[in-house]
């Protein structure tokens, strides 16, 4: 027997909830209620559904992906975990860039009065077009360098967009000097769980770098504030337009055209380079050392399809030399130390430390880009 995975309304209807995955279910379960509601939603559409199969789920968020086969072709059937207004914020942005700036993101299908969602169940879903063939770029510096440029080019060109008057913007333009102060105090957290669970086999090794890493979040607040970040976010919202969030491999793909960009769900304004940050220093994480030559073609691909100015250069070093991958890889601590704190964690920790060591040397060397001739 399957436990009901939701909870009924004010008036009676059906809200959407996260569900678990367990020995009774299969890798792509989603919940029945939830087939039916989808089921619904689709008559919404002027589509004749020859087959639906689930492509990926977000079990813990309540959120899933189908693939649609219908009579105009196949399609991706979304039902968005997010808040209704959070989601409609990332539709008009999906819509503004097809529509608008002709970007190749997968443009949203109409609803039979014209609508870009239907609301059901608390959530919004959506149809959009199935790109076909779309294949994920070689894991090596060319394929990093067409994600970078693709990533320039989604950056200018979401540049402008104003969000729907029913939506709730997001935005983080103005939130990293709290982002990078939640970091340093999430440190203490972490010493604090590690002296209360001792003696478990990772605390000894978290205990013994988590002063340098909160040293480096220090360093990195003070650049922050002495940058001219205060001064590039008065420039607005708009004039920095979207960043992806969650942008890599899987998200940027290799289309018969060109580089496309898909799952925009979780958009939000930012100033661009973050995204460029997060793609950087992963990367890096891949390769377990901190390679100039890369980071360098990186930033050059980047830049040729969305010019970075030297004052957000400065903020792109700053942001790379937090201790970011450690906080990303540690912060599960603090929901189950006692299952966190194994040695797998002992030996995550110290790749992470090793890899650091190179990160420094790098970033002192590319640093010094822009007191030359800049990035070309």
């Amino acid at each position: 027997m399957f436990k009901k995975y939701y909870r009924r309304g004010s008036v009676g209807k059906v809200i959407i909830e996260p569900w678990l995955e367990d020995k009774f279910t299969h890798e792509f379960f989603v919940p029945e209620y939830i087939e039916k509601l989808g089921q619904e939603v689709l008559k919404s559409y002027d589509l004749s559904v020859n087959s639906i199969q689930i492509v990926t789920t977000k079990p813990d968020k309540g959120g899933a992906i189908w693939r649609i086969e219908t009579n105009k072709g196949p399609k991706s059937f979304k039902l968005l975990h997010r808040r209704p207004t959070r989601s409609m914020f990332s539709l008009g942005a999906q819509e503004y860039l097809v529509d608008v700036q002709k970007a190749r993101v997968p443009a949203i299908v109409k609803t039979k009065d014209g609508k870009n969602f239907v609301e059901s169940g608390g959530k919004l879903w959506f149809v959009a077009e199935w790109i076909e063939p779309l294949e994920p770029v070689s894991k090596d510096l060319e394929g990093a360098k067409h994600l970078c440029n693709a990533l320039g080019e989604f950056h200018r060109l979401s540049k402008g967009y104003i969000p729907p008057k029913q939506a709730e913007v997001a935005s983080r333009v103005h939130k990293w000097l709290s982002s990078y102060k939640k970091v340093i105090a999430k440190m203490n957290w972490f010493r604090n769980i590690a002296n209360a669970y001792h003696e478990m086999p990772a605390s000894p090794a978290l205990l013994n770098v988590i002063d340098m890493f909160e040293e480096q979040g220090k360093r990195g607040l003070e650049k922050l504030n002495q940058s001219s970040y205060l001064e590039l976010v008065k420039k607005g919202n708009a004039y920095w337009g979207l960043v992806h969030q969650d942008y890599g491999f899987s998200n940027g793909q290799m289309g018969s055209n060109g580089m496309w960009i898909i799952d925009l769900d979780g958009v939000a304004f930012d100033l661009p380079i973050r995204d460029l940050r997060k793609l950087i220093a992963g990367t890096m994480s891949d390769l377990f050392q901190w390679d100039v030559t890369w980071i360098r073609e990186m930033i050059k691909a980047y830049h040729e399809a969305n010019p970075i100015s030297a004052e957000l250069y400065e903020i792109l070093m700053i942001d790379l030399s937090m201790p970011n991958e450690f906080y990303k890889n540690i912060k599960e601590v603090v929901y189950e130390p006692e299952l966190f704190l194994n040695d797998e964690t002992t030996q995550l920790i110290q790749t992470i430390v090793e890899t650091d060591q190179s990160k420094w040397p790098a970033l002192e060397e590319i640093s010094k880009d822009w007191k030359g001739k800049g990035v070309s």
